[in-house]
């Protein structure tokens, strides 16, 4: 929810000067402890001037920076600079607490929608009887059906490490299988006792 942040408050004293009593009127202290991700807000804007845009998006040009903090107080809202690499600084009068709420609803929402695509993993073997590599192509198309990528891997057992011709013809009838489905990531290529090939789903 909103963070609570305090409204300006005005302090009146009288003190003596040359035997007269004079009205001084302290200004305004504005809490600024609202979390923040680098926009720099309020007492924090240390320009002179600044760009202002007040709170119902209208440009009010170029402002001294007590005259753009006094409209922001005036309005029961915050000071934040939202351009500060500009020349002079762009700066909005907004409620910031409101802002970071609404910012974190968006975020929240876009996690939730994005895709995370994994990895997965199909293990073949260099002897793989014609029968076994079905089902495992079927699970592939599966997984590339939901948009994750696919690695193709083959353990050598034995000798079969020396002949890795042999696991590259099986690779090449498994990527056969379910070439409608995917692309080449990755081509096969063997490492001491694995080879390894990476297929990634075809996107429309």
């Amino acid at each position: 929810m909103y963070q609570a942040r305090s409204l300006a408050t005005h302090r009146v004293c009288k003190y003596a000067v040359s035997g007269q009593s004079v009205l001084a009127n302290l200004f305004f202290w504005r809490c600024s402890t609202i979390a923040k991700d680098d926009l720099a807000i309020n007492e924090e804007i240390r320009d002179r001037e600044v760009r202002l845009i007040d709170d119902e998006g209208n440009q009010q040009g170029v402002v001294a920076i007590d005259v753009a903090m006094r409209m922001a107080d005036e309005a029961g809202l915050d000071l934040v600079k939202i351009s500060p690499t500009a020349i002079p600084p762009v700066c909005k009068i907004m409620d910031y607490g409101k802002y970071k709420f609404e910012q974190g609803k968006r975020e929240k929402e876009q996690r939730k929608n994005q895709k995370v695509v994994e990895l997965k993993e199909v293990r073949l073997s260099a002897t793989i009887d014609q029968h076994d590599m079905e089902v495992k192509a079927k699970n592939a198309v599966k997984f590339f059906t939901n948009g994750d990528k696919v690695k193709v891997s083959i353990r050598f057992r034995g000798r079969q490490a020396r002949h890795g011709d042999i696991g590259l013809d099986v690779m090449n009838t498994f990527y056969e299988m379910v070439k409608d489905n995917c692309a080449i990531d990755r081509p096969a290529k063997q490492e001491g006792r694995n080879m390894i090939m990476i297929l990634t789903p075809k996107t429309n």
